[in-house]
């Protein structure tokens, strides 16, 4: 007997049943738009973790928790009859098929072209043309400032990403990354200045603007700044394991080990690594 295989319809006759206030689950019945939105950032991160691990046979489960969450905010829609599924579905196609006029040239799927290959499309001019409708639409809502529409809600380094990267876009920008490595050598000597003075609240605004301009030195270079400190996040993590197993082999406690025989171990675990964030000779412990 074959395995039923079940589709978008069903997904939401389950979800319109989970909700469903008699026989419902209890949990589902009680959720709304703000409480689920932890959520939809975790399951977000969590296809994200998945495909940096090249973990594909787990993503379907993890895409499939990410789906949900657009589910569980068209099933809210659809009880307070503001909208449904099937009206992000044609939102969505909609906006696409405006934003590919390359693709589509009179707005609709049956306009798509055959046998035009990606490489025939000039990608500087689809990218100017993508960001102009993107303008186009902020205007349409009566966007009054370049830095409208960008989520409060993003990561904060994502969203200082979107933004210098829309004031960029309008001429505010440094000429080349040269300027931004300026800038940060500048803020690392503020940071130093505010804590000579003592004052913790303008150190941690000058972290800040530290921060930020790490993130814009990131945007110059065409580097996703999550992308790169998550990156760092699982080097730190897999070179202090290490330090940890290695002490544990010795029978030394790691709060009572010192910083000097952490770090021999921590050397030991950066030499063993081949990946090219390692192989600078004179890297520091990062």
């Amino acid at each position: 007997m074959s395995r039923q295989r079940h589709d978008i319809d069903d997904l939401l006759t389950l979800m319109a049943v989970l909700r469903d206030p008699e026989q419902g689950c209890p949990w589902d019945v009680k959720q709304d738009w703000d409480s689920i939105v932890p959520h939809t950032l975790e399951e977000a991160y969590e296809v994200a973790d998945a495909i940096e691990r090249r973990a594909f046979d787990e993503l379907p489960g993890e895409l499939g928790d990410l789906l949900f969450q657009v589910i569980y905010y068209s099933q809210f829609g659809a009880e307070q009859e503001r909208f449904d599924f099937h009206d992000v579905v044609h939102v969505l196609t909609a906006k696409m098929l405006q934003r590919h006029p390359h693709v589509f040239p009179d707005g609709t799927l049956a306009s798509r072209r055959q046998g035009v290959s990606a490489a025939e499309v000039q990608t500087r001019q689809v990218k100017s043309r993508w960001e102009a409708l993107k303008a186009e639409e902020r205007d349409a809502r009566e966007a009054r400032s370049v830095l409208d529409d960008v989520p409060l809600n993003l990561p904060a380094l994502s969203r200082a990403a979107k933004l210098s990267k829309r004031a960029a876009r309008v001429g505010f920008d440094w000429p080349d990354s040269r300027g931004v490595i300026d800038k940060l050598r500048e803020e690392l000597d503020e940071v130093a200045e505010a804590l000579e003075e003592g004052d913790h609240e303008h150190v941690r605004e000058e972290v800040g603007d530290l921060l930020f301009a790490t993130v814009n030195l990131a945007r110059t270079l065409d580097a996703d700044p999550e992308r790169c400190l998550r990156a760092t996040n699982a080097k730190f993590e897999r070179r202090f394991r290490h330090v940890e197993s290695a002490l544990a082999e010795e029978g030394v406690p790691l709060a009572e080990a010192g910083l000097a025989r952490m770090e021999r171990h921590w050397d030991v675990a950066k030499q063993q690594e081949t990946t090219p964030m390692s192989s600078s000779k004179g890297e520091s412990r990062s």
